[in-house]
């Protein structure tokens, strides 16, 4: 190991890969510029830290000459920690970026009780504008955006120490500066990138989103979403705004806040279409579960008994506020402005749809709950009577995991995820039964019957669900777009599932799931949206049609309405009158070979190619056989064969399905960070909520 005395341009660096002959790859810590060189001959990272951290480098060469001179304290050339009595701690100061540089001699620095916060035994600071200092900031900035943490976390003396100890040289930025410039730097960025997508985008639709779940100034917030398409046919999100509510908001004031925020952005009377949830249909903050099934510890060891209590099990249907729920006014007046303000253009949010359906369903099964609260009871029990090594065997799978030290399960706080446990319980209940020994939790043939059914009665809901959300353990801020053309294909998948079932334990639970189908999801059967959508889709076309003549017929009247090639403008609102796709791009040159004239005037006229007619266009995309490929990239491809019906695919396929990144924030600020659970509510949480959403515009490339 070499000493850490020894002064090396690599400090400044971090090795990410090293090859034979002492070939390596760094990445530069203040920058991340990858470079590439060997070892031996370092004057790669040399010129790139004059060239382009004129500061890191004035610090190697002075640190270079405290070298040559034998001005380095002897405490350099050691990297330990020792403890004494009286926790006294003795922490040397390391040479390079990180550790830092060039102390003074005697540069060991004794620690009563903790790092404290003194100048760090004569390190110098950085200044002000020091790359590293900057980063250092910016990488803070970042922790406060990814966990909602309140702005005053910087000021906690455990904070300060935790950073005096990382990097002496780092001087901490107090609240005020981070709150009132770097989170408003940032959110102009965002704010500016959004805009720049946008004045691009072919094409585009909206995501409105209420939630009321914290009492005081601040009721409420309400998130504008814009999902566009690139140029190169890639679809991006972005929250447009994320404004507080306060007090008793009316309709008329949200529509306006609307307005508004589509104005700034220059989206007014560019969006397809605006999921929007009704406000009659039930949509609360609290996520719909099974009833009774309250998994405890260690499954949810985060959670509070406040939390456990809060969760929706079916019987508590109009709590809260989310996608229009309120406590001023009627919900038929929201509804009435609501249908007036968004006029034809509103699309309920499917999946939330389908989230109904499911607690309209078990609400009508109450002889389910006793049921399900003793297998959340034997859940219980195993998980902390089975050991780790034998659990995994049961519970370690995609979106599962084994609990034990060090290795929590996740809190499993919607149906989807209880039901996913549930089931994996039921097929190894005997296996179970073996580790921990019969009991009085263990579960009757008739209850395991009665749980079989529930299980095997909404796995079909499960699978669309999954479709929809994928892996609900990743981070808040990753995007999935799933397009609307999934939900017609899914809603004749349960009807289906649902006539061929049978459940002599729990009919009431089938009765309820099938009058929840029919008047929440059965209506897109019929809507000419979703049969564009779904028929746009590769990989289903008209294959799920039983009616395709007539389902054709249907196509063609809506395809119709929106293609460019006809000129026509959108009937359905005023909120977007003319279609903002651009125009197509200029034609070819002509060769000047190909003009009439005499020379060549025995060669015969080339027939002047027709251009395909929307039917035609249609006939010739249905007779191609389905395909798994990716309906953005297909389009993308297809583009010059169907340019009408991709003109039209380009839009039915910015609605999403699903809600958005804001909404699942929304529901994360709600169960972390509740005063009533001893948080601290950040002053500025839509300003945390919105950079989060907008992670990606910021702090990646993808």
């Amino acid at each position: 190991m070499a000493s850490a005395s020894k002064v090396s341009i690599l400090d400044y660096f971090n090795i990410v890969f090293e090859g034979e002959n002492g070939k390596i790859e760094s990445n530069c810590k203040a920058c991340g510029t990858r470079i590439q060189a060997k070892r031996s001959v370092t004057s790669n990272f040399v010129t790139h830290l004059k060239r382009k951290h004129q500061a890191m480098y004035d610090d190697f060469v002075k640190r270079k000459d405290m070298k040559r001179e034998g001005y380095t304290s002897a405490s350099l050339h050691t990297s330990y920690i020792t403890t004494g009595v009286n926790n006294r701690y003795t922490v040397p100061i390391s040479a390079g970026v990180g550790g830092g540089g060039g102390g003074g001699a005697g540069g060991m620095r004794t620690l009563e009780g903790g790092v404290g916060g003194g100048s760090g035994g004569g390190v110098s600071k950085f200044d002000r504008h020091d790359p590293r200092q900057v980063l250092i900031s910016e990488a803070i900035a970042k922790m406060i955006v990814r966990d909602l943490q309140p702005v005053s976390i910087v000021e906690n003396q455990g904070f300060r120490e935790l950073l005096q100890l990382l990097e002496p040289r780092y001087t901490p930025e107090g609240q005020h500066y981070i709150q009132s410039q770097l989170l408003p730097a940032y959110a102009y960025q965002a704010q500016l990138a959004t805009r720049q997508a946008l004045a691009s985008a072919h094409a585009l639709s909206l995501s409105v989103d209420l939630w009321k779940g914290f009492t005081g100034a601040t009721s409420g917030y309400l998130g504008v979403t814009c999902h566009f398409l690139t140029s190169d046919w890639k679809m991006r999100s972005a929250l447009l705004a994320c404004l507080p509510l306060t007090g008793c908001t009316s309709g008329n004031r949200v529509l306006s806040d609307f307005d508004e925020v589509c104005h700034s952005h220059g989206v007014s009377g560019r969006a397809f279409r605006i999921v929007a949830d009704p406000f009659s249909a039930t949509a609360t903050v609290k996520p719909c579960c099974l009833p009774g099934f309250l998994i405890s510890t260690p499954l949810t060891s985060e959670l509070q008994e406040d939390d456990k209590e809060g969760l929706d099990n079916g019987n508590s249907l109009k709590e809260g506020m989310r996608n229009g729920h309120g406590d001023c006014g009627e919900e038929r007046d929201w509804e009435d402005l609501w249908e007036k303000g968004l006029g034809g253009c509103r699309v309920d949010c499917f999946s939330r749809c389908l989230e109904q359906c499911i607690r309209e369903g078990l609400r009508c099964c109450p002889q389910l709950t006793p049921t399900l609260a003793k297998a959340a009871c034997f859940y219980t029990y195993i998980t902390s009577a089975v050991p780790p090594e034998k659990l995994s065997q049961v519970f370690d799978s995609p979106g599962l995991t084994t609990g034990g030290p060090g290795n929590t399960l996740p809190a499993a706080q919607d149906w989807a995820a209880q039901l996913k446990v549930l089931r994996r319980l039921l097929d190894s209940m005997e296996f179970l039964e073996e580790l921990s020994g019969p009991g009085e939790l263990a579960l009757a043939v008739s209850e395991r019957a009665l749980l079989r059914e529930l299980t095997d009665t909404l796995e079909p809901f499960t699978e669309a669900w999954d479709m929809l959300h994928g892996d609900r353990q990743s981070d808040l801020q990753t995007h999935r777009h799933v397009s609307i053309s999934l939900a017609l294909p899914c809603v004749l998948g349960l009807r289906k599932h649902l006539s061929e079932t049978s459940t002599p334990h729990c009919p009431s639970l089938l009765a309820g799931l099938s009058q929840a189908v029919e008047n929440h999801l059965a209506p897109i059967l019929d809507d000419p949206l979703y049969i564009t959508a779904t028929t746009l889709d590769p990989q289903f076309k008209l294959t799920w049609s039983s009616t395709p003549d007539w389902h054709r017929q249907v196509l063609i009247e809506e395809l119709s309405k929106y293609s460019t090639a006809l000129n026509l403008t959108d009937p359905n609102t005023d909120l977007h009158s003319q279609s903002q796709t651009p125009p197509d791009p200029a034609p070819s040159p002509i060769s000047p070979l190909s003009r009439p004239c005499k020379l060549f005037s025995f060669i015969k006229h080339r027939p002047t190619t027709q251009a395909k007619s929307l039917e035609q266009e249609l006939a010739a995309y249905l007779r191609e056989e389905p395909t798994d490929e990716e309906p953005l990239h297909y389009w993308r491809r297809k583009a010059i064969d169907f340019p009408q019906l991709a003109q039209v695919a380009k839009r039915a396929l910015t609605i999403p399905a699903c809600g958005t990144a804001v909404e699942n924030i929304f529901t994360f600020a709600e169960r972390c960070l509740r005063p009533e659970r001893g948080r601290i509510l950040p002053k500025n949480l839509e300003t945390l909520i919105y950079l989060k959403a907008n992670y990606r515009l910021l702090w990646t490339h993808s």
